[in-house]
């Protein structure tokens, strides 16, 4: 995982890549905390290079969003492929959390509520 500043300075980047299953959601999950707690009240995770979720990974996901909403922040997911969003899909968990298709569109749905 890698967390990026956009240019912009308004938003978190974090970047998820290849797997995201139990051996590693706890600490994409204690990355994510620090993230939420940063100043910024929006942040995009960026799926492009993530070939593969578990529920452990879609837990961490969720926390992260809750703690945002609570916070007045919002949190968004973009550029999930064809498997990692059937399982957003077959969990639900799409209806819970924004995704888009492409960081850009991520971008300025964050800026735009947060």
């Amino acid at each position: 995982m890698a967390i990026d500043a956009l240019p912009d300075g308004a938003t978190i980047l974090v970047l998820a890549e290849h797997r995201l299953d139990s051996s590693n959601a706890g600490a994409f999950q204690e990355e994510l905390e620090l993230v939420t707690e940063a100043a910024s009240p929006a942040v995009v995770i960026d799926m492009n290079g993530l070939d593969y979720i578990s529920s452990a990974g879609l837990r961490a996901i969720m926390q992260a969003v809750r703690k945002m909403q609570h916070q007045g922040g919002s949190l968004a997911l973009c550029s999930l492929s064809s498997d990692v969003r059937a399982v957003f899909e077959t969990s639900g968990f799409d209806q819970l959390i924004e995704i888009h298709p492409s960081r850009a569109e991520a971008v300025a749905a964050v800026v735009t509520e947060g």
